[in-house]
């Protein structure tokens, strides 16, 4: 490889590593002298619909941007490190890459240099270059561009598995105010036009086998959490509206790592919000497959969410009179409301329920956290949990109050 590629693949690679929509980036060993490296140099993991780990070369095309987004380390005012890849460059690199069996696929994404149809075409020849030139049937992740035209949009649809639009704020207001040179309905008018190209393609490959699919595996989005003083109701009312307005696959959540200094800006020294980050993803799991409705979660009164309960144990702590549940009785949308029951034991208990009653043993090989889940339920009428049964109680029987404290040394 040239060393000039290489500093590039350092430069990129390293860029790339804030954008958590496919997550995971290894670890910086370098080679012993006998077999095998692990030095960063941009290879992270996701995962296909059949539950494979496929690794991915995740890269930047380039760190150029014209935008001076104030939460982004590759904003225009930084005085950083900035180099560029063509066309060539990244598809070479893709497939000397696959070749040693380093990656299956590739993750791309690029800063918008001169314009958003300039980069949306260098992206698009990348592809170009791939598919057709190398034939590489592998699986590619691309960061859609807003702002560039819709036929670069549609033909970089057709020539990719997966597309994103990066929301990265999760409110109006914050991008205002953090990211002025972005408008909202720009960034949705992509997502709206690759959701209407996977219908139109899944509706055409009825009737007509040969017709291309586009976006195959579907689109996602990013938000940051922690950049702005949006609330948890904000992100997952937003998510709740992605999904149901853009039929995304996934929203993910980058806990914001402080880059840049600001007036708007958590300060430098603030750790990454990594556990809020973690109660977001349960509240999204939630939405997706526990039927919550974000309304549910969380309200005006009450917007954020706990960080030392999960966002399900929250709502049944704050919810107490619709426990507990038979589990021999109750329907399988009241099954997942109970903590300690998650879609499988709910499925598996309604089987269960075909051939005979539960005991309160069956519960654990039925896969129900018994010690979360004995609070909230009886089971032939055996209640198995406090004799006084309350929000407090419960709450101190699962997160006791530490008595003691770590001191700090400064």
């Amino acid at each position: 490889m040239k060393e000039s590629v290489l500093e590039k693949l350092s430069i990129l690679a390293d860029a790339a590593k804030y954008d958590v929509s496919c997550s995971t980036s290894g670890v910086n060993r370098s080679n012993n002298k006998v077999l095998g490296s692990a030095t960063s140099a941009g290879i992270c993991h996701t995962w296909s619909a059949d539950g494979r780990c496929v690794s991915l070369l995740k890269i930047l095309m380039t760190n150029y941007c014209v935008y001076d987004c104030e939460y982004c380390v590759n904003r225009i005012s930084n005085d950083i490190k900035r180099a560029s890849f063509s066309p060539e460059e990244v598809a070479e690199l893709t497939i000397e890459f696959y070749r040693r069996n380093y990656i299956e696929g590739l993750f791309l994404s690029a800063g918008i240099e001169k314009n958003p149809n300039h980069t949306m075409e260098r992206l698009v020849k990348v592809l170009l270059l791939l598919r057709n030139k190398y034939g590489f049937s592998g699986y590619i992740h691309l960061k859609a561009i807003p702002g560039a035209d819709p036929i670069l949009i549609k033909q970089a649809g057709i020539l990719t598995d997966r597309m994103s639009v990066n929301i990265e704020l999760p409110s109006e207001n914050s991008l205002k105010v953090l990211a002025p040179q972005k408008q909202i309905d720009s960034l949705y008018l992509p997502m709206k036009q690759i959701r209407e190209g996977i219908e139109e393609s899944v509706f055409e490959n009825q009737y007509f086998k040969s017709t291309p699919k586009f976006v195959p595996a579907g689109q996602s989005t990013q938000m940051i959490v922690g950049a702005s003083p949006d609330t948890d109701l904000t992100i997952i009312k937003n998510t709740q509206n992605l999904y149901r307005g853009f039929n995304l696959k996934r929203v993910y959540f980058s806990a914001y790592v402080p880059v840049n200094q600001g007036s708007n800006l958590p300060s430098i020294q603030t750790t990454p919000p990594l556990v809020r980050e973690h109660r977001l993803y349960q509240a999204d799991w939630l939405l997706r497959f526990y039927k919550f409705d974000a309304n549910e979660l969380l309200n005006e009164g009450n917007p954020n969410f706990e960080l030392d309960i999960d966002p399900k144990m929250m709502w049944a702590l704050k919810n107490m009179n619709h426990f507990p549940m038979e589990i021999n009785k109750v329907s399988y949308e009241e099954l997942l409301r109970i903590p300690g029951i998650g879609v499988r034991s709910a499925q598996r208990i309604i089987r269960q329920r075909r051939i005979g009653l539960i005991q309160y043993d069956d519960l654990k090989k039925i896969g129900v956290v018994v010690k979360r889940a004995k609070y909230f339920i009886t089971c032939n009428g055996k209640y198995e949990g406090l004799k006084e049964m309350n929000e407090n109680g419960i709450r101190e029987a699962l997160v006791p109050i530490n008595k003691y404290e770590q001191l700090t040394l400064f």
